[in-house]
């Protein structure tokens, strides 16, 4: 058996459970925060039979593609100068797609 820990932007996170679903996999939905623009994500937790290993990551590959969005970022404060001296400006960053680890389950209990 393995664990997959797979962290999924919000926007992909209702379809990806469902299909999981659709398809027999038990998943765990955890809430998360992180990444370059701190924006809201999912990581999910799927315990996944071997043989089935390669099922549920091409779901997750399916659901989740990469695409680009227009961000604000605003400078970081060096040489004393103000926060208020700067402008926040767009950039063109790649948001999606997912980051899967998969681990081996030395035990799984359900009690």
């Amino acid at each position: 058996m393995k664990l997959i820990i797979a962290i999924v932007q919000d926007e992909d996170a209702s379809k990806l459970l469902s299909v999981l679903m659709q398809q027999g996999f038990g998943v765990t939905k955890l809430a998360t925060t992180g990444g370059f623009l701190k924006a809201g994500n999912t990581t999910l937790l799927l315990g996944v039979d071997d043989n089935r290993i390669d099922e549920a990551v091409n779901i997750v590959e399916s659901v989740c593609k990469s695409r680009k969005q227009i961000s604000t970022v605003s400078p970081s404060v060096s040489g004393g100068i103000s926060q208020n001296e700067y402008s926040s400006y767009p950039i063109e960053v790649t948001v999606g797609g997912a980051t899967m680890f998969v681990l081996t389950v030395d035990q799984f209990l359900k009690v």
